[in-house]
This record gives C-alpha cells, sequence and structure tokens, in this order.
C-alpha cells in the first residue's frame, strides 16, 4: 500500500515533485496567467480548490463506484467530467462573486479543465493506491506547489517591467528563460535532499 508518511507526500507535493517546475504539467496558466501577482494568486486559489475537490471526489467515484463494479477502464473519463464540472463551479462563483478577478484570468479559467496538472494528481493518487488522507494531502501539496511556482514567476515577470530586457527576449522567450531558471533551481536544490 502506502510506504511514505504523511509530511513526505506533502514535501513531495509542494517541492520535490513540483507539477509546474519539476514535472512540467500546466504550463498553459504558468505561462499565460503570471504576468501579474494578482491573477495568478486568484488562479492558484481556483486550482489549489479543483485539485482538492477532485480528489475527494475521484477518490470516491473510483473506489465506490468503478472498482467494485469493474469499470477501472473508465477512470480517465470520469476524472475528467469530476474535474469539468468543478471547474464550471468555480467559474460560477468568480463570475457572480469576484467578477474583477473573474475578468483578469479570461480565457485561463476554463482551461483549468484541461489543466493536466490537475489531472495528473488524480491520476497519480490512483496509481500511488493513495488511501483517502494521503489523496487529498497530496491534492493540497500538490496546489499549494503550484501556487508557490506561479507567485514566484508573476513576481519575478513583475519586476522584470522596471528592467532593461533585451527586445529579442522580451515577452514569452522571457517567461520561459525564468521559468527555465525557476526549474534549474527546484530540480538541483531538492535533488540533495533526501525524503
Amino acid at each position: 500500500m502506502v510506504e511514505e508518511s504523511l509530511i513526505a507526500v506533502l514535501i513531495n507535493g509542494v517541492f520535490v515533485k513540483n507539477f509546474l517546475l519539476i514535472q512540467f504539467l500546466g504550463l498553459c496558466s504558468f505561462v499565460g496567467v503570471t504576468k501579474d501577482l494578482k491573477s495568478a494568486t486568484g488562479m492558484s486559489g481556483a486550482v489549489i480548490f479543483v485539485m482538492t475537490m477532485a480528489a475527494v471526489a475521484s477518490f470516491a467515484i473510483y473506489t465506490f463506484i468503478l472498482v467494485p463494479l469493474k469499470l477501472e477502464f473508465l477512470t480517465l473519463i470520469c476524472f475528467i467530467v469530476v474535474i469539468a464540472s468543478l471547474v464550471q463551479l468555480v467559474e460560477f462563483v468568480l463570475r457572480k462573486h469576484v467578477t474583477p478577478l473573474y475578468r483578469s484570468l479570461g480565457i485561463f479559467l476554463p482551461l483549468i479543465t484541461t489543466n493536466c496538472a490537475v489531472l495528473g494528481v488524480v491520476m497519480l493518487n490512483v496509481m500511488n493506491e493513495y488511501p483517502f488522507i494521503y489523496s487529498v494531502v497530496f491534492a493540497i501539496a500538490a496546489g499549494l506547489g503550484y501556487m508557490i511556482a506561479m507567485l514566484m514567476m508573476a513576481s519575478i515577470r513583475e519586476r522584470a517591467e522596471y528592467v532593461n530586457v533585451p527586445g529579442a527576449i522580451q515577452g514569452l522567450p522571457h517567461a520561459f528563460l525564468v521559468a527555465t531558471m525557476l526549474s534549474m533551481a527546484f530540480v538541483n536544490y531538492f535533488k540533495v535532499i533526501p525524503i
């Protein structure tokens, strides 16, 4: 079953197996929404909520419906439907109660549905055979790791507005260069920490 502690799952989700900087999942929003800190914070909050709720719902569906009925081959389809439903809920709440954030996220909010980081969390929970608590902790940790990476990227990109960036690498090339340096820092730093 599970051989690692909850602390190890938490640290793995946030740092060691960071979805954006180590596994390169969910890069569309990482590059698209990190132009300012407010949008990055809102997107991160939405992703944490969707990841956590998707972990809860997908655990229940997989454990109590798909496995007993021997329908494991429908796992991917069921998880996509769960994630899409949760994103619709988040989109509705933001549109109704936080309209400026809803507008600033734009097309990237519905794209959480196809964000492979969210799908990756629920699929890894199944593949690692995590029990319920481990699934939820891993989802929250992955969401927090996503948020840390998003906020670091947004902070760097906001400060880059006040720096002379050469014309050849302004915009998207600069964003990829910053993402590369952040990724290299995460890989090299967390490689030396035994978990």
